[in-house]
């Protein structure tokens, strides 16, 4: 009975030490660690989000810090627009935006990597 008490505080210790592996923390302050493969967007506020670019830049995968989500490309006159009818990510250059439900979430963003 005397190890139960040792037994939990190495479980306890043991799985608080798990959450540093998730790259979104567990309701941490902790800066994201992006995909190697993904572009990183800084943007106004300390904002920041990632896009991996799949199936030849047809869509992108936007991860921000607290879920990620899979954007289709849309036709557009210049840069790069992709949308799933809510949330759309525009790119001109090593500049970005995110809009969602008509709002600017991510603003004057620029890439830092990719």
């Amino acid at each position: 009975m005397k190890a139960r008490p040792a037994v939990a505080a190495i479980l306890t210790a043991t799985l608080a030490g798990c959450s540093s592996w998730w790259p979104f923390g567990s309701g941490s302050t902790e800066r994201p660690r992006w995909p190697s493969d993904a572009s990183v967007y800084k943007c106004d506020a300390g904002k920041e989000f990632a896009v991996r670019y799949l199936d030849g830049g047809k869509s992108a995968m936007v991860m921000i810090t607290d879920r990620d989500f899979r954007l289709d490309q849309v036709v557009t006159a210049s840069g790069g627009r992709y949308s799933n009818g809510r949330t759309t990510l525009h790119t001109t250059g090593p500049e970005a935006f995110i809009e969602e439900g008509g709002q600017t979430l991510f603003a004057n963003c620029k890439s830092t990597r990719g």
